[in-house]
């Protein structure tokens, strides 16, 4: 065997002058070979450095047990809770993931997908960046019956399994918090409408000031690119610098938030007797913050799971109303001193 060869069953049986098919099935532990054998071939196995070929036996099988994750930004902390509720449930039933981020780039979701798609990946879950109106990319998985579940951010156009929240009522619940507060010039700060996580809060806004009889003032209502905490401090000075300007926020998100925060100390506008603000995901900066954050809690971990045991169950047994089905997980408005007034 020469230097650096990448080490096969076949050096292991010339070494022990065994059958491939003999270390093959010590090497899974085959009821047919005795334990002794077993042991020898595992111990020369682990000795040579031999590494079972996942690949080749994948192709073989054509199952990978690999489930493809397409998020936006690892570094959200709702994202990255997500993704601990995946792996942990997918790991338990053996699977394994390939975590891949869009940043919230249509053109990067597209090429991702064509990557899991030739890594020959057992299902997808996925949760569409900010840019993506157009979903067709998607439909190669749907094409040769891989197993796809979205999350959070949802398309409308395909009809397959999400998991998601009631943003709507989430949207109004917020709302309604600072109307209950005094508030009567509130601002949203709203996501892309293409997303249908920002337009249902959005939507919710609007109603909760409808049913209220207050005004929906379009200069209150502001659509970002990406929620960032810049794109906070700038809305929140020109916010601020109006003639008649808001004294409450509901922000789709709490990075936005806190910056409203950060923006109306700096400015001694006090929180929340002069401006309330709530935000969205209960981030932990949301406790950290001073004053801290009131927030909308969002089930991110609970959400991974309940996605990781769709795609696990639609590998087991699909049924057509299981590949359909929707599922809403709950949220609740969680009062802190940025809005707390009462």
């Amino acid at each position: 065997m020469k230097k650096h060869e990448v080490v096969t069953i076949y050096h292991i049986a010339e070494k022990l002058g065994l059958a491939t098919s003999t270390i093959s099935r010590a090497l899974k532990d085959h009821y047919s070979i005795g334990e002794k054998t077993t042991q020898l071939v595992k111990d020369t196995a682990a000795e040579m450095g031999f590494r079972p070929n996942v690949l080749a036996a994948s192709l073989r099988s054509k199952k990978t047990k690999t489930i493809g994750v397409l998020i936006t930004r690892i570094n959200r902390p709702f994202l990255s809770s997500l993704i601990s509720g995946i792996e942990e449930t997918l790991q338990k039933a053996g699977y394994n993931t390939i975590i891949i981020q869009s940043n919230d780039s249509y053109k990067n979701e597209v090429n991702m997908t064509k990557v899991l798609y030739s890594n020959r990946v057992s299902g997808v879950i996925c949760s569409l960046a900010m840019e993506t109106q157009n979903t067709s990319h998607f439909q190669q998985f749907i094409n040769s019956n891989i197993p796809l579940v979205f999350v959070d951010r949802v398309p409308k156009e395909i009809d397959t399994c999400r998991v998601m929240i009631d943003n709507y009522s989430a949207g109004y619940k917020a709302t309604q918090h600072l109307i209950d507060q005094g508030c009567k010039r509130i601002a949203h700060y709203a996501g892309s409408q293409f997303r249908n996580v920002y337009s249902e809060r959005k939507r919710g806004y609007l109603d909760a000031l409808k049913h209220n009889k207050l005004v929906a003032d379009n200069d209150l209502l502001v659509y970002f690119k990406i929620l960032s905490y810049e794109e906070g401090e700038i809305v929140t000075n020109r916010l601020l610098d109006l003639k008649n300007p808001p004294d409450g926020i509901f922000s789709s998100n709490d990075s936005t938030a806190v910056a409203a925060i950060k923006v109306a100390k700096k400015r001694n506008i006090r929180v929340p007797d002069d401006l309330a603000i709530i935000g969205f995901n209960n981030d932990p900066i949301s406790e950290i913050i001073e004053p801290s954050l009131s927030t909308i809690t969002h089930p991110a971990f609970e959400m991974g799971q309940t996605s990781a045991e769709k795609i696990l169950s639609l590998l087991e047994s699909p049924t057509t109303d299981e590949v359909k089905e929707i599922t809403f997980l709950n949220t609740e408005v969680l009062v802190r001193e940025s809005s707390k007034r009462k």
